[in-house]
Formats: structure tokens, sequence, C-alpha cells
């Protein structure tokens, strides 16, 4: 009788292993570069940033060799966070030079895509300098309509994920996003997405309308509150930026002639570096010569609570805390802001 009581779980257990999906070699090539050498190349999961492998760059060559029970989209690091490419990792011998996976179904996928999609752009390139508007437009829509077909046939795979990521998922709305989810279930399952949906929520809460919401930021012995500065009575414009983002750096010119005229009349302007490391964000402080405040190291506090999923995010604050502008740019920003203090 005890036998069997025993038996019974173990039988169970065995089913529950044998149901699983069986796991599968794969083996990654990566080439790198000379000055790369020694240093420790990591296989991360693109969604999660889980680590799934890593091994040591000899010779300009590291070597990945392992288990996988299902394709996933990874991303390929260097010590120190620095990225050398996406690519699919899958149950196949994959190489990967200048930042190009070859090896493995959906790679070849995704390359037909890219290639498909290279036509377009090559076609937008050719157009002559009295190309109209619409003739302009139609190639980018056709380009929008290939790869909405693309993420239709594969939306329940890592490749299909990774272009409705890059294409579409940052420009749509909350109820568009939800849609999209409705439509191909697969999506769900993703943390990006779920990060996506958390991201549109919040930006709803915070949108143009709304009160501020409070956020502290700790860089060793200094700590940022950002409800010591907003709703005190001025007007405050706060530029969440980073290093490496060229759109953001154009942003800074146009904000320094914005605080050159305004900060005299009550504008107090701040820049929250997100996203980025604090030896970066101070070499472009330094270089760009920023003369208002900077507070370094936010990382995805404010974004998260803000619901910033792309940079540079400007708002303005009223003097009561109140969200007066937000998400402008360039003459868009300066008129905006000319207009609130001309009233």
């Amino acid at each position: 009788m005890k036998k069997s009581f025993l038996l019974a779980p173990l039988a169970a257990l065995i089913m529950a292993s044998c149901a699983k999906e069986p796991a599968t070699d794969y083996y990654v090539r990566a080439t790198f570069a000379e000055q790369d050498n020694n240093l420790m190349a990591y296989i991360v999961d693109y969604d999660t940033n889980d680590k799934i492998d890593s091994a040591v760059i000899d010779n300009g060559i590291a070597v990945f060799n392992g288990n996988i029970e299902k394709p996933v989209l990874a991303r390929l690091l260097v010590t120190g966070g620095q990225r050398r490419g996406n690519f699919v990792l899958e149950a196949d011998s994959i190489n990967i030079e200048n930042r190009e996976a070859k090896g493995g179904k959906l790679n070849a996928v995704l390359d037909d895509f890219f290639a498909a999609q290279n036509v377009f752009e090559e076609q937008y390139k050719a157009l002559p300098d009295t190309a109209s508007q619409e003739q302009k437009d139609q190639i980018v829509a056709a380009g929008k309509a290939a790869a909405s077909q693309f993420v239709a046939k594969n939306s329940d795979n890592p490749a299909g994920y990774y272009i409705f990521l890059s294409e579409f998922a940052y420009d749509l709305t909350l109820q568009q996003l939800n849609d999209s989810i409705a439509k191909y279930p697969a999506l769900d399952g993703y943390k990006r997405i779920a990060d996506l949906k958390t991201a549109l929520v919040n930006k709803a809460e915070t949108g143009e309308g709304a009160m501020f919401k409070d956020f502290e930021i700790s860089h060793g012995d200094s700590i940022f509150r950002l409800s010591e500065h907003v709703g005190k009575g001025h007007y405050v414009l706060v530029d969440f930026w980073a290093s490496w983002c060229p759109p953001c750096m154009r942003e800074i010119e146009v904000i320094r002639g914005i605080h050159k005229e305004f900060a005299p009349k009550g504008l107090e302007v701040i820049g929250v570096a997100v996203w980025d490391k604090v030896e970066d964000t101070k070499k472009a402080v330094e270089t760009k010569q920023i003369p208002w405040t900077i507070v370094y190291d936010a990382q995805k506090i404010p974004t998260d609570i803000y619901g910033i999923s792309g940079i540079p995010c400007i708002i303005l604050f009223a003097p009561d805390g109140k969200i007066i502008l937000r998400d402008k740019y360039g003459d868009d920003l300066i008129s905006g802001i000319t207009a609130v203090f001309n009233e």
C-alpha cells in the first residue's frame, strides 16, 4: 500500500516532465573587435534582460553552447552593457558578425524581412527632389503594410514580436495596444508588452491638465525631489534625456534658447538624465556647457511614473504643479512656452 502511494506522485512527475518541451542545443559563434579581447560577452533575453549564457572573448571570438526549450529573442552584450546586436537564439548553429546573425530559421525570416524593407528605403532615396509628399507617403505606407503582414504571419514567434515592438508598439495608444493583443494573443506573454501597457496608463494619468507626480532620486549624498521644485509658485520645465540620444542633444539647443529668454522671467529648467551612465551624462553636460540643474542617474524611476517610453520627453509644470505642456519639441515647444508667459 505504501509503495503505490509513493509511486503515484512519481508517475505524475514523470508525465509532467515528458509533457514539457525538450531542451535542444544551440551553438553561437560571435566575432568581436580586438579591443574586446578578455572581456566577458553575454547572451541575454531581450524581453526580460535575464542572462542566458556567457563566454570570454578570446582572439576576437566568443563561443556559446547550451540548451534552449524554444526560440528566444536575444541581445548580445559585452562587459559594461555594450550592445552588439539582436538575434533569435534558437536550436541551430548561429554566426554573429558585424551585428548580423546568420543561421537558424527565424534569423533567416528576419533577414528576408529587412531585405524587403531595404527595397522600400532605396525607393524612397531614389525619389527626385520634385517628388510629391503623396509619392513619399505611398512608399512609407507600403513599408508599414509589409511590416504589418509580417507581424500577422509571425505573431506567435520572437521574430514577429521583435518587428511589432520596433515598428508599431511605441506609437500605439492604450486602446490600440489592447486591440493588437486581442488580435495576436501571443504578444500578451511578453514583459515589454506588459511594461508598455503600464507606461501608457501612467502617461494618461500625467498628461496635460493632470497634477504632477513626485519622485525622488538619490545620487551619493545628494537627493533630488521633484516636489521641492514643482508646485512652488513658478513655472518649471523638466527635460528627461540621455547623452546617447541624438534627438535629446538637438533639443538641448532649443532649451538653451528658452532658458536664456525665460529664466529671467521666473522659469526654472531641470534636466533629468534617464537610462544613462553617470560618467556619460557628466561628459555631455560639460561638452554642451549646460547651465541648468542636472539630475544624474535617474534611470527608470521617473520614466516609469510618467509613462515615458521614448526620450526626450519635455514637460512644463505650472506654478501650482499642474502639467500644462507635454511632449512638445522644437518650434512647438518655443511657441507653447511663449504663449504661456505672454498670458
